[in-house]
């Protein structure tokens, strides 16, 4: 009985890296490369266009960010499986691209059996992380919880309300949790609504007042201090 290959499209920004999955891909005998994207916006068409079994997806790229491109991605094709491969191991950017979709995230720094082991796996249904990724991870979930204020907010929205209370400008949260100014904009006005205030400095007295952003303000003060 004859396998059909996994079909693989590529997007990423570094000419060099793209070229090396790109033969990673094309050698592998369980792997068919459908084609490569050098930013978010042909990564979303490639995939609209050859409904790949899996998008190796950078997350950081010109345009649309690897979060956006992956929901637009699991919109316009809902069997294709976002594996995301990236430089940044912090937890932000793992629940972000999680929460958008992605089915699995592991680190540029992996070797290449791990790469096609991780495409194989999320191509298969199965979730997948980074021995790094999914270590913090089971320490964060092991971690006793406590109830958190303003349950109304949505898990984007409280991640933004803390970087609001911790003094972040609309565009320092765009580049941080890689999103566009508009998404951030649009956020923040659901945040006002939900918490009942008219303005952004109100949000940020209520914030503050329940325990958020206090820990991020004085790293941003202490990052701030450093630089001076």
């Amino acid at each position: 009985m004859t396998v059909e290959p996994i079909r693989v499209v590529i997007a990423d920004d570094h000419p060099i890296f793209r070229a090396g999955l790109d033969a990673l891909i094309r050698d592998a005998a369980t792997t068919e490369l459908v084609g490569t994207a050098a930013d978010g916006e042909h990564a979303v068409e490639l995939a609209a266009a050859e409904q790949p079994d899996v998008v190796l997806l950078d997350m950081r790229m010109p345009g649309l960010s690897g979060i956006e491109a992956t929901t637009r991605i699991i919109e316009l094709s809902p069997r294709t499986a976002v594996l995301i491969l990236s430089m940044f191991d912090e937890d932000d950017f793992v629940f972000a691209a999680l929460r958008a979709g992605a089915r699995g995230y592991i680190l540029k720094e992996a070797g290449e059996a791990e790469i096609l082991h991780a495409i194989e796996s999320v191509a298969a249904g199965e979730a997948i992380l980074g021995a790094g990724v999914a270590h913090r991870l089971q320490e964060l979930f092991i971690a006793p919880t406590v109830p958190q204020p303003f349950p109304e907010l949505t898990g984007r929205e409280r991640e933004i309300l803390e970087l609001i209370a911790a003094g972040r400008s609309n565009p320092d949260i765009a580049a941080r949790l890689l999103l566009s100014e508009k998404t951030v904009r649009n956020n923040v006005s659901n945040i006002l609504t939900k918490l009942q205030v008219t303005h952004r400095a109100q949000a940020i007295v209520r914030a503050r007042e329940a325990g958020i952003g206090v820990r991020r303000s004085v790293a941003s003060r202490t990052e701030r201090g450093l630089g001076e």
